[in-house]
């Protein structure tokens, strides 16, 4: 069936919101996965937590790989077939995770991660500057926040369902108690956990594929940026606009640490002792839902997007110290949030990388409309770009590795204060740059 183009001023916005964000629950879902898997694999394939954090390394850097390729795809095909077309190559990457649990090889898991992250090239490519066009500017950063909702909300949901699903009877299982192991019942319980990855891999895939053909027969229109101007000459350099640059690295840093406080808090749980390592992931999320939610409440009405991604990273600040400076054998900031609800609770100092979640959720949304501002024609080329910075996600925690290793778990997350440095840099001066230089 064919669907008739929309503009940028377009008004019929609700059916393309109510397609796109049942992608970014999905890709929310695939995405946050990470966050249960990397202490999952730490056990399967015998890994320091350094090589566990490659397996985020190879999911992200997908994106900086991939995202220029996805581009081309992207301005061949239009926005919707792209969409279809990642969703296709991430299935591809869920099947290649059957072959990897039965041989347990590292390098065959990482490279699923890898395709997985290169069908997601394509989706973010596609679908954030779709949102950001769909609807005035002004309100870009709530389109963004209802996809993140839906994201966060699925991020949430991903570590419970890996753990229930895939570890089962085994979910209390820790790096800890396996090493403790004979050699031969330590195989026996590494073969039956590796097992388990099988049949809910091979269900995501035969989901995405379905999901595919639902999404090419929908009504989802085309988006038409055609009659959009660039600014300042319609320059085609985007080095000519120092708030797409400056926002890009915005975006490495922010992923960065959002990945650090989704993905390791895992693996320092782990180090803590802390059961059911492999769902702490949802901590982190539930704090961003809640994050999404304020933003939902309080953009652009009472709160402009720049002050918002101020007041981010001048929580992310704080809390990068409380993480460090807290002591982990008290369970006082826990109990007084949520213990009293019967959740069960965490160390003072995860409690900290739980709560960076509230600091992490808008800063993606409001950097995405701030840095495509006045792109134009060049929109596809600029979010290719910015999907780059997702890079941030592979580099940035395997520094945490490396520093975990040599100065200790706590003490490495001071490297999150010049990340968030970064961010509060771009929310009062980067994203008005025009120009590089005054005339």
């Amino acid at each position: 069936m064919t669907t008739k183009p929309i503009t940028a001023s377009s008004q019929s916005s609700l059916v393309p919101m109510l397609i796109i964000g049942g992608l970014f629950f999905i890709f929310g879902f695939i995405t946050w996965l990470n966050g249960a898997l990397i202490p999952f694999l730490q056990i399967v394939c015998d890994l320091t937590e350094t090589e566990a954090l490659l397996v985020a390394f190879s999911f992200y850097i997908a994106y900086t790989v991939m995202a220029l390729p996805m581009s081309w795809v992207l301005d061949k095909t239009g926005y919707k077939w792209a969409m279809v077309i990642g969703l296709l190559i991430i299935a591809a990457g869920c099947l290649l995770f059957i072959p990897a649990a039965y041989s347990q090889t590292f390098a065959i898991f990482l490279i699923a991660q890898f395709v997985v992250g290169s069908g997601l090239t394509i989706l973010q490519t596609a679908s954030n500057p779709y949102i950001v066009k769909i609807g005035p500017h002004e309100t870009a950063a709530v389109r963004i926040s209802v996809m993140g909702f839906l994201n966060k909300a699925a991020g949430f949901i991903a570590p419970i369902v890996f753990t229930a699903l895939v570890l089962g009877e085994f979910a209390g299982v820790t790096a800890q108690s396996v090493a403790q192991l004979s050699d031969t019942a330590r195989a026996d319980k590494v073969a039956q956990l590796a097992d388990g990855l099988v049949m809910p891999y091979l269900g995501m895939a035969v989901a995405l594929v379905l999901l595919a053909g639902l999404l090419k027969i929908s009504s989802l229109p085309e988006l038409d940026l055609s009659n959009e101007q660039s600014q300042d000459g319609q320059s085609q350099s985007l080095l000519a606009y120092p708030q797409l640059i400056l926002g890009a690295l915005t975006l490495f840093v922010y992923v960065g640490v959002e990945v650090v406080a989704g993905d390791t808090i895992g693996l320092f749980g782990s180090q803590l002792g802390v059961e059911n390592a492999t769902s702490l992931t949802s901590y982190t999320m539930a704090f961003m839902v809640l994050g999404y939610l304020i933003g939902l409440a309080v953009i652009p009405r009472f709160v402009s997007q720049s002050k918002a991604l101020a007041m981010s990273a001048w929580l992310g600040l704080v809390l990068s110290l409380l993480v460090v400076f807290s002591a982990p054998d008290s369970y006082m900031i826990a109990n007084l949030l949520w213990g009293w609800m019967g959740i069960p609770t965490v160390p003072d100092t995860v409690a900290y990388i739980a709560l960076l979640g509230l600091a992490n959720a808008l800063v993606w949304p409001a950097v995405w409309p701030l840095a495509l501002d006045g792109l134009g024609k060049l929109t596809a080329r600029g979010s290719a770009l910015l999907i780059m910075g997702i890079a941030g996600g592979a580099i940035i925690p395997l520094i945490y590795g490396v520093l975990s290793e040599t100065i200790g778990g706590q003490s490495a997350y001071w490297m999150l204060l010049p990340c968030y440095g970064f961010i509060l840099f771009y929310a009062y001066f980067g994203h008005q740059m025009r120009q590089w230089r005054r005339s």
